[in-house]
């Protein structure tokens, strides 16, 4: 890192500080939780003074909230490109069956930020902006192949299932998932 002097004596130039923040804010509630974390974790976890909190963030929940909201684009952006990838409605299924049984965001720390995600949004309904905008992006990748009430239901089917496969150990098989798939966009 180079040095930026100014008024204020030697500062360190650090243009990707506020980016590093956030990410150690995800890291933070991964391990910790949303209750357990503190200004001075997420700090520690970027490796930054702790006034740089209050200098990129009005709030410990400004900066919570923007971490949920870069977790949901991100999976929002995975999400879009499965179906972006699918030429026929068939390959559309396929996605959502891909998605359900195989799909990146089931990692046990995604998956523990997305339960995170809608245990604050539940506590903190100014925040339900973060859950409705990635829904709807969800549903707008499900639209390119299937009617609105039909990615609505295969939006809120992939939502339970993807946590059902996170919760118990045998999750919902390929075929079961194809099945169910099948019954919701016949």
């Amino acid at each position: 890192m180079t040095a930026d002097k100014s008024s204020s004596g030697n500062r360190r130039y650090d243009p990707d500080r506020k980016e590093r923040i956030i990410e150690a804010t995800l890291e933070v509630i991964a391990v910790q939780g949303v209750s357990g974390t503190t200004h001075r974790r997420i700090a520690e976890a970027a490796d930054v003074p702790l006034g740089s909190m209050t200098y990129h963030f009005a709030s410990l929940d400004d900066l919570i909230e923007q971490a949920f909201l870069k977790l949901t684009q991100e999976i929002a952006h995975h999400f879009d490109d499965a179906f972006r990838k699918a030429q026929t409605v068939d390959e559309a299924r396929e996605a959502v069956v891909e998605v359900i049984c195989g799909w990146f965001a089931v990692t046990e720390r995604k998956m523990t930020l997305i339960l995170e995600l809608y245990a604050y949004v539940a506590r903190n309904p100014q925040t339900r902006h973060v859950m409705t905008g990635w829904m709807a992006k969800s549903r707008q990748a499900l639209e390119r192949h299937f009617s609105p009430d039909v990615a609505a239901s295969l939006d809120a089917m992939i939502e339970g299932a993807s946590i059902h496969n996170f919760m118990h150990p045998d999750g919902i098989s390929r075929e079961a998932a194809r099945l169910i798939v099948a019954k919701l966009t016949a």
